[in-house]
């Protein structure tokens, strides 16, 4: 898990969720963080699809409960796109 990812996603995620940065970490999920929905996994979906650049299966959707599964679903797709 590369920082620099990891910080894109902790700002998001942040924003979002209206909690400092420093509280978003790897194992924050929606058990942990009370605002994380189902509508506010939505929000975070498009956000990070417009700040990657890049579009999301609806089974990795399903599979992106963590802060930490989102950052390795990014940085897979990172990958094969620069591949």
């Amino acid at each position: 898990m590369t920082q620099a990812v990891l910080d894109q996603v902790r700002t998001l995620a942040a924003d979002l969720f209206s909690m400092p940065p420093e509280a978003i970490t790897p194992e924050a999920s929606p058990e942990t963080i009370e605002q994380w929905d189902s509508m506010q996994h939505l929000n975070l979906i498009l956000e990070l699809e417009m700040t990657f650049g890049m579009k999301f299966t609806t089974r990795e959707q399903a599979e992106m409960l963590s802060i930490g599964a989102v950052v390795t679903t990014i940085e897979k797709k990172l990958s094969r796109a620069s591949a």
